[in-house]
């Protein structure tokens, strides 16, 4: 059962000051996937143009069959429209396994060299009895306070 993309608000503190996040929700086969993203002031350089974001991943096994992670997809556009894609084994040297009512959490970065853009992408999963099956990866904005809000 595939279930549209969701969005939540999530509140946290830097500094003492209060700083809204949001959380991207997709739900394919049973797999949640939940993307948090955060734009890094310390680790962006707006003076050359980069601009860079962490972003946390967690994917949870709703389901009632171990799955495991084999590949990622990634589509990456920045604010100019220019698209990257990026694909290969796992995510961060794993290929996790994730037994039913697991989950599997990772922080990765992304660079790009506008102050906004966004990501979206998929993962190849495969069950024990050899099925595989791609989940999406919900589409995430990449924004920075550097950036002119707009409406899409």
């Amino acid at each position: 059962m595939n279930r549209p993309a969701a969005l939540k608000m999530n509140f946290t503190f830097r500094l003492g000051v209060p700083k809204v996040r949001f959380m991207y929700i997709a739900i394919t086969n049973d797999i949640q996937v939940t993307a948090l993203p955060d734009f890094l002031m310390e680790r962006s350089d707006p003076g050359q143009n980069r601009y860079f974001w962490s972003y946390t991943i967690e994917i949870a096994n709703l389901g009632r069959v171990r799955v495991q992670l084999l590949s990622r997809h990634w589509v990456i556009i920045d604010a100019n429209g220019r698209r990257e894609e990026v694909s290969g084994p796992g995510v961060v040297g794993e290929q996790p396994v994730l037994e039913p009512g697991e989950t599997f959490r990772y922080v990765s970065g992304c660079p790009l060299a506008t102050p906004s853009g966004m990501m979206q992408g998929s993962y190849r999963m495969a069950t024990d009895a050899g099925e595989t099956f791609d989940i999406e990866v919900p589409a995430f904005s990449l924004d920075s306070p550097l950036s002119r809000p707009t409406l899409n």
